[in-house]
């Protein structure tokens, strides 16, 4: 039975774990073929070998997703495999939750390069494909703190703030040409994001946050929306959350 992606090719950038991880079984499971790209290989390799029985075909791309290299060469793979690319799905991203006097411009560009810059650089490289077929989905994986400041966190929201900035834009520059642009901003989640950087592994498992298939399966809803409809933005928050 054909699923509501079947044929779709699919770029996931930070795709080693957590969200990406989950997006790429849930866009899998509806018939997506996959290009994964993260720096480590070892793990897409053991999605691809986890993906590969149900029938996907998935190409890996290893690299930093802050080099424009790895933006260039995950696209062309796309298309020199299956000649096309029909979702970009920016999700790789960093956190250091830090007061301002704490932060360094080395934790700044860390967290600007990988949240934004990569956003920015693998946009840049897949829209001349998707404007060449009149067609495509892009979407931003911000989150919250792209949306409100929260203390201890004034650089990370503003690459958050950057992201859904970006997409707003783009989504007016690039709807005319039917390119779909949108964004989504879950709250936390419990993945290894930030962990040793404000996060603990104990605190995630017990916390109430989001689980990495709930953002999946807005990423799949955003993905799946009919030819003349587009979601510009989700908010995700956990049913845990106090009021």
């Amino acid at each position: 039975m054909a699923g509501k992606l079947t044929g779709q090719v699919v770029l996931i950038t930070g795709a080693s774990a957590g969200i990406g991880e989950a997006c790429a079984r849930a866009l899998a499971a509806e018939g997506a073929h996959l290009v994964l790209t993260a720096r480590r290989e070892h793990r897409l390799e053991a999605l691809k070998a986890e993906l590969h029985p149900q029938g996907t075909q998935v190409v890996i791309v290893a690299g930093d997703v802050r080099a424009e290299d790895t933006a260039r060469r995950s696209v062309q793979a796309a298309l020199d495999t299956f000649g096309k690319l029909d979702i970009l799905i920016n999700n790789a991203g960093a956190g250091n939750y830090k007061n301002l006097v704490d932060t360094s411009a080395d934790d700044y560009d860390e967290m600007m390069d990988t949240n934004m810059r990569s956003t920015f650089l693998f946009t840049r490289h897949a829209v001349p494909a998707m404007l060449a077929q009149k067609s495509g989905t892009i979407l931003m994986l911000s989150s919250m703190a792209g949306l409100y400041g929260f203390a201890g966190e004034a650089v990370y929201c503003a690459t958050k703030f950057a992201q859904v900035g970006f997409a707003q834009a783009l989504d007016k520059e690039l709807r005319p040409e039917g390119i779909k642009v949108g964004v989504i901003c879950p709250g936390g989640v419990k993945t290894e994001f930030a962990l040793g950087k404000g996060r603990t592994e104990e605190g995630v498992s017990q916390s109430g946050m989001l689980e990495p298939e709930d953002v999946a399966g807005a990423v799949l809803l955003a993905c799946t929306q009919s030819p003349g409809s587009r979601i510009i933005e989700i908010q995700m928050r956990t049913m845990a959350e106090s009021l």
